[in-house]
């Protein structure tokens, strides 16, 4: 395989080295678009060193993952095994988010629906984008399919598979895949976490990832294989947990980030739903989020444009909804009836309320223990933290104090 011999500085991870095959990815009209799609979306409305972006992420993705790699199988496998699988796993890490929406997750659900950005993920990998990438590296390995190899790393058999891709994935191939997709080790969830929390300035995502990657192993358990973590390795991973609880709290469900993404959701689904962006391919990648921005700064100016209210929400503090977080005690039939009573009308009132709740989360993978026993890691941790389904009410605020105190009236649950 080609020599590492280009670099990037990367404010996370330092110098982050990348070959020629890689280069012409990274210069490829997909992946470029990254620079303008930021990470966490709208959030740097409200933490205003949130402007990172999928770009840096991907490459981030990519250096963690070379990392896990390096430590679990070049003394596994065949130096030219070794070879072909590291790269097709840089490859789909470098390719894993290339399919996102502008602003990224915010507004993904109502416009794309079932299997999200990962279905454009999966158009761009086998677009003529990226064709001659992959039939460079097809010449030296005729025997496999590099295409179909990187698409499986970058989203698993599952996600494939809901998303009608006819695919069998052996039991290795899940296993690499993991390495970037992985609930728990992926190093996907791992550089998020780190990034995010380097720019927002919460260091509550902040934890020791150097030591979780050395104590990685691969275990297996009823004949498949799966990573886990040496005894030794526990505390990084509670420590994971509690990064993933606590970004959680703190930046992605924090109630003014939800406000702004409320409006952005309602205003670019008014405007993909104006427009065929989802048409085609091409149509799809001519969106980033300068585009959107623009949208928005025009809606705004012009009260007969359609989206105007939510982007004033979005540039004016005045008009922007406030968000209330409500437990689920709370039914949709108790708004409904909070809304008749206060006389509210439909376009300043909305929420969001789930019947599911999500498990409680814990160390749910293997640990391998001093002696040589295999275990649930869950067995060697005492941290659990409590599922928690998110339930929200945006209100006008006009209305707010009104809504609030109809609110601590029916369930003193609310209020962030």
């Amino acid at each position: 395989m080609n020599p590492y011999n280009k670099k990037i500085y990367d404010a996370v991870h330092g110098f982050i080295r990348f070959n020629e095959l890689e280069r012409e990815l990274i210069d490829s009209i997909p992946f470029q678009r990254l620079h303008h799609i930021h990470q966490l979306g709208i959030s740097f409305l409200v933490y205003p060193g949130a402007t990172h972006t999928r770009f840096e992420h991907s490459l981030g993705t990519m250096e963690l993952t070379t990392r896990i790699f390096d430590h679990l199988f070049l003394k596994q496998m065949s130096h030219e095994e070794a070879g072909y699988w590291k790269q097709i796993l840089r490859f789909a890490a470098l390719c894993h988010d290339m399919g996102h929406l502008p602003f990224s997750h915010d507004a993904e659900k109502p416009i794309l629906g079932k299997g999200g950005h990962e279905k454009w993920t999966v158009k761009i990998i086998q677009s003529e984008w990226l064709r001659p990438v992959w039939d460079q590296l097809q010449e030296l390995v005729p025997n496999r399919n590099v295409a179909l190899d990187v698409l499986k790393m970058a989203s698993g058999q599952e996600k494939l598979q809901e998303m009608g891709v006819d695919v069998t994935m052996t039991s290795l191939e899940n296993l690499l895949s993991e390495i970037i997709t992985g609930d728990f080790f992926g190093a996907d969830r791992i550089d998020y976490l780190l990034r995010d929390a380097q720019c927002t300035g919460v260091s509550y995502g902040l934890f020791d990832y150097q030591q979780l990657i050395e104590m990685l192993c691969i275990l297996e358990q009823d004949g498949e294989l799966a990573l886990g973590i040496e005894e030794n390795g526990i505390e990084s991973c509670e420590a994971l947990l509690l990064a993933r609880h606590f970004m959680h709290q703190r930046v992605y469900q924090y109630s003014s980030v939800q406000s702004y993404k409320f409006h952005l959701k309602r205003f670019m689904h008014a405007y993909y739903t104006q427009r065929n962006f989802l048409s085609s391919l091409d149509q799809y990648l001519s969106q980033s989020d300068n585009e959107i921005m623009a949208a928005v700064r025009y809606a705004a100016n012009h009260p007969q444009e359609i989206g105007h209210a939510d982007a004033a929400g979005l540039l004016k503090r005045e008009y922007r909804f406030r968000a209330i977080e409500i437990e689920k005690g709370i039914t949709e039939s108790d708004l409904q009836e909070i809304q008749q009573s206060l006389s509210i009308p439909s376009e300043f009132i909305a929420w969001s309320v789930s019947p599911h709740s999500k498990n409680n989360k814990g160390l749910n993978f293997l640990a391998r223990l001093r002696s040589g026993a295999v275990v649930p890691a869950a067995g060697s941790s005492d941290i659990i933290v409590p599922s928690k389904t998110l339930n929200w009410l945006f209100i006008s605020p006009e209305f707010e104090q009104a809504v609030r105190l109809k609110l601590e009236g029916s369930q003193p649950c609310f209020n962030r």
